[in-house]
This record gives structure tokens, C-alpha cells and sequence, in this order.
């Protein structure tokens, strides 16, 4: 699950993209790299994250720039997909 891109579903940062950089047993830690760095993860309780089927390599996410980067791709692609049938 470390890796993987989810989209949160309640909380102040209600449908931002973020990544999965730690979990415990009851936990998910996830960082976007710019509100949250990987310096300070936010800890998410799973059922309050929509998990996506994408799950970024380990290179992707070392430095919060990457993982801007690595993010603001894939948002881009997920907001050109739900376009595509309007």
C-alpha cells in the first residue's frame, strides 16, 4: 500500500490527492508534498481515503518535488479522463 495514490475523503483537505508513505496498523500516513511534505505525513484513518488503483515507484516520492510532480500528473490525467464523456 506504501506508494499507492489516494484521495481524501473528509477533513480539511477534503479531494486532494495524496500518496501513502507509512502505515500502521490502524493508520495511513500520506503526504502531497506541499501542504503536507514528507517531513510531517498526516496520519488518515483508511475509511476516510478513496483509494486509486496507481501506485507510484519509490523514486517518485523521495523529495516533496517529486512528489508535486509525480501528483500534479496524475491529477491532470484524472481531470482529463472525467472530461472526456461531457
Amino acid at each position: 500500500m506504501v506508494g499507492q495514490i489516494v484521495c481524501s475523503k473528509s477533513g480539511r483537505d477534503k479531494g486532494y490527492f495524496m500518496v501513502v508513505v507509512n502505515e500502521d496498523e490502524n493508520y495511513l500516513y500520506v503526504c502531497d508534498g506541499k501542504e503536507r511534505p514528507l517531513e510531517r505525513p498526516k496520519r488518515k484513518n483508511a475509511k476516510h481515503l478513496s483509494l486509486t488503483n496507481t501506485v507510484l515507484e519509490e523514486d517518485s516520492f523521495k523529495t516533496n518535488k517529486s512528489l508535486k510532480k509525480a501528483l500534479a500528473v496524475f491529477r491532470d490525467s484524472a481531470e482529463k479522463g472525467r472530461n472526456r464523456y461531457v
